[in-house]
């Protein structure tokens, strides 16, 4: 996968950002348009991400014990364009607090990555997450309970993922469970998203979403 498209590197490059954004004026700031700041930010991260180790490029939760401590990597290859542009634009004033700052971002970077996953019960929403009606809802585990130690066993997902959940209207929860076993929607439709990417959810999606409370799945 290319970097720009991996979830670490976004996180990457947000964390340059808040320290990039701390470290300029306000004034500075405002004559800074938001795209030249995005192109900035873009390409101090760029310039800093092929000097991270693999590992925490890489870094998430299931990886977190992979993963370097800050204080372990050497930043002597750190890409001298990433030290001069931060000199430049007075965000630091020598390369001895450039090197400073890197090791902060990656520490913040770091914890984040590896922060654990959500309480799945923190993610309860008001409406269904198939139909959108504000209706009693029910929990749905992504990956079936019934094949949790399946899934572990055979690595189709990362621990983290396991206790995942859609919180469903009661008819909208049947349905899902109509339309696969539960292998299969562990295997391939562990996401509401690869859910709604079905034909037979998205007809039942259209039909459900104009019911009032109380329709009868069918």
């Amino acid at each position: 996968m290319d970097e720009a498209q991996t979830p670490q590197f976004f996180l990457f490059k947000d964390t340059i950002a808040r320290y990039a954004l701390s470290g300029i004026s306000d004034q500075q700031a405002d004559q800074e348009e938001g795209s030249e700041l995005d192109e900035f930010v873009s390409y101090l991260a760029s310039e800093a991400w092929p000097t991270v180790p693999t590992a925490a490029q890489d870094a998430t939760y299931d990886t977190r014990d992979k993963v370097p401590e800050i204080d372990q990597i050497a930043l002597e290859s750190t890409s001298f364009a990433f030290i001069d542009s931060l000199i430049s634009y007075g965000i630091i004033e020598d390369a001895d607090d450039a090197y400073k700052l890197f090791r902060r971002i990656l520490d913040d970077y770091r914890e984040q990555a590896c922060a654990p996953p959500p309480v799945w019960s923190s993610t309860r929403t008001t409406e269904c997450e198939i139909c959108a009606r504000e209706v009693p809802l029910t929990y749905h585990h992504l990956i079936p309970r019934a094949v949790h130690a399946k899934v572990l066993k055979q690595a189709w997902h990362p621990e983290s993922m396991i206790n995942s959940v859609a919180w469903l209207c009661r008819p909208c929860h049947t349905m899902v469970h109509k339309v696969a076993s539960t292998e299969k929607l562990a295997r391939e439709f562990y996401t509401v998203e690869l859910l709604l990417g079905r034909e037979d959810i998205q007809k039942w999606q259209k039909y459900a979403a104009k019911q009032r409370h109380g329709v009868r799945h069918r």
